[in-house]
């Protein structure tokens, strides 16, 4: 189930089994309150559409304002929370 809380974001570090990812990426997460209970994230990848990925597939970073602002921006409005 998702949740209304703010986009994250998280820095690929393997892309197991999968085109849609790339090592060493900052990727948009999407809050998934379910697929956190279960050790996966909802990560926004390079089909530019949302899927579940194992978390050990990435670490999530805090980033400057100013940083998160610029990426924001670069997303689907429905995606930029």
């Amino acid at each position: 189930m998702k949740t209304q809380q703010t986009t994250r974001f998280a820095i690929c570090l393997k892309s197991k089994s999968t085109d849609d990812l790339v090592v060493r990426r900052i990727y948009p997460v999407l809050p998934d309150e379910q697929a956190a209970r279960d050790n996966y994230l909802r990560v926004v990848d390079e089909s530019g559409e949302d899927y579940l990925y194992p978390a050990s597939y990435f670490f999530l970073v805090e980033l400057p304002a100013k940083i998160e602002r610029v990426l924001r921006r670069s997303l689907p409005a429905s995606i930029a929370q």
